[in-house]
């Protein structure tokens, strides 16, 4: 099992037809996942699409994640939590300086896929909103968005079969108030 430190993030190939499995070893923990074919660098996850194919904003058990050009990237063959996230970009810095009204420096999910990208020749202008895994949005009746704690316990995990050769990043999200106050580790392997 491979782990990735609280506030921080890889990228790694997988192909097609290899399982991913992500497990939140502490509970409570996010962790951002975005994904390029690499085969041709230019297709990438459509959240967006995702969304859309599936006729909702709970991805799980069965659904698919889909490209930009509408090709099955992943999918999730099983899930122990359950609730995760479609709809929030990854955390920036911009966005906690907007946020706190500071400039101070707060790590963050875009700038640690954009580290992990690096090597593959990816610019943070490359990277899309993300399937947030564990992350637990509630959407109001007047559309108004609020970020709970997260479901998922200690154990949980997701297991995604890659439809196509990938490069994935990952992350163990930087942002305190997504992981119910603490940022935590998060473990993935290549199971086959």
């Amino acid at each position: 099992m491979n782990h990735i430190d609280p506030q921080s993030g890889v990228a790694f190939t997988i192909r097609a037809g290899q399982l991913l499995k992500i497990v939140d070893p502490r509970g409570k923990q996010v962790c951002d996942l975005f994904c390029y074919n690499a085969d041709d660098k230019r297709e990438c996850l459509s959240v967006a699409r995702s969304i859309d194919y599936a006729d909702s904003i709970l991805l799980s058990t069965g659904n698919d994640l889909y490209s930009n050009r509408s090709n099955k990237m992943l999918t999730i063959e099983s899930d122990t939590c359950g609730r995760h996230d479609c709809l929030m970009p990854p955390c920036s810095l911009k966005m906690f300086q907007i946020v706190s009204g500071t400039d101070d420096h707060h790590k963050s999910c875009l700038e640690n896929l954009s580290l992990g990208f690096k090597n593959f020749k990816f610019s943070t202008d490359d990277i899309g909103t993300c399937f947030n895994i564990f992350m637990n949005v509630s959407v109001s009746e007047t559309g108004a968005l609020k970020i709970n704690a997260p479901l998922s316990k200690s154990g949980d995990s997701v297991l995604l079969r890659a439809q196509q050769n990938l490069i994935i990043g990952l992350t163990a999200c930087s942002h305190e108030e997504t992981n119910d106050g603490i940022c935590k580790p998060i473990e993935w392997e290549i199971v086959n």
